[in-house]
């Protein structure tokens, strides 16, 4: 049969257990339409074990998908020759849930029938075997209450998106990519005025290894950035700012992101640190707003030219979970968070947090 969309993954998954309890597949599905007509994409079906673990179709499926490149973005719809990515988050009761391979149904929609195409099509595509690595299990890179997880998985956060070309390649380096900030005994990420670094409490917090480990690369004199407003004009190689990328086995690699100037001068490449020492100060330097820890595991040295890779932290208590409009408000306006109704808070062992959970790490 004549399929004018054809279909890969970005790279296999590799599944992970979420806060949630919850075992997540998070990828990425592209889409290429290699016909003359546009291909409107109506819905699609992840099936596995003989069942269909996500079905999205039309309006569900739209923050899920993104035509790539430029022109207008009219609905789910992929102009002749375009690519679209679809951000999956398949979800399981249990490792023992977890399929051997992955089947895709994506239906299609044509302005027209034609000779070889009908007008509407079921296309089953990139049929993808389940990565059987596990998740790497790791300390926390903090210590101490309070930690929310503002940009994390399963969602399509600016992480999830940023599916870039890299090298010849898509490369998904912050898939599973968190950033932490600190929120006060009042639920705030700063007081006074936004654009002081000194307003935000956890501004210096130290960051510690998050395993035993070699130090591939340094860097540690870019200054710092004004909070409130995000850079213009970086370059690429500045992004991550004073950072340290570290090997911590089995190809994979952590990557802390955004530090305060001079405060890795102690740190060199090819340094083995033990889990739980110090690294850096979480500060404000690089492709930031507001000072974060940014933090990553992925299956290279380079913190783009790589894959993100799902990690569970080892223990943490799950404090609760904010609702998406207060994180907006305490990031802009310094307004206290709100918690979200249902969550279960409580300890948590080899999980990985989730996007706007609020979690404390052992430690001071």
């Amino acid at each position: 049969m004549l399929t004018p969309v054809v279909a890969d993954v970005v790279a296999a998954p590799i599944p992970v257990t979420g806060s949630d309890g919850r075992v997540h597949l998070a990828y990425e599905l592209r889409l290429t339409n290699t016909g003359s007509q546009p291909a409107t994409i109506t819905s699609l079906q992840v099936k596995g074990n003989g069942r269909t673990l996500v079905d999205l179709s039309g309006d569900a499926l739209t923050p899920w998908f993104q035509a790539l490149g430029g022109g207008p973005k009219a609905g789910n719809v992929l102009a002749p020759g375009q690519q679209g990515l679809v951000w999956i988050d398949a979800t399981l009761d249990s490792p023992d849930d977890v399929p051997r391979s992955l089947d895709h149904v994506v239906n299609v929609d044509f302005p027209q029938a034609t000779s070889l195409v009908p007008k509407q099509l079921a296309e089953n595509v990139a049929d993808t075997n389940v990565d059987t690595r596990e998740a790497v299990r790791i300390r926390s890179p903090l210590d101490g209450p309070r930690w929310l997880d503002g940009t994390g998985c399963c969602t399509v956060t600016s992480h999830r998106a940023a599916v870039l070309p890299i090298n010849g390649r898509m490369l998904a380096a912050e898939r599973f990519a968190i950033d932490f900030v600190q929120l006060d005994e009042q639920g705030r990420i700063y007081t006074g005025d936004q654009k002081q670094l000194s307003s935000y409490e956890y501004y210096g917090a130290p960051v510690r290894a998050v395993s035993d480990g070699e130090i591939i690369a340094v860097v540690g004199n870019l200054s710092e950035q004004v909070p409130g407003a995000s850079p213009q004009g970086l370059p690429l190689d500045q992004y991550g700012g004073n950072h340290v990328v570290q090997a911590i086995g089995d190809g994979r690699f952590a990557f802390y992101a955004h530090l305060q100037p001079g405060s890795v001068d102690n740190i060199s490449v090819g340094q083995n640190l033990r889990a739980g020492e110090q690294i850096g100060l979480l500060g404000n330097s690089g492709n930031t707003d507001a000072p974060h820890l940014h933090f990553h595991v992925m299956d290279g040295p380079d913190y783009l030219a790589s894959n993100g890779i799902p990690f569970e932290f080892e223990n943490f208590d799950l404090d609760g979970r904010v609702t998406g409009e207060s994180l907006e408000a305490a990031a802009t306006a310094g307004a206290p968070v709100v918690d979200e109704a249902g969550t279960q808070p409580g300890s948590r062992s080899d999980e990985m947090p989730l996007y706007l959970d609020v979690v404390t790490f052992p430690g001071s």
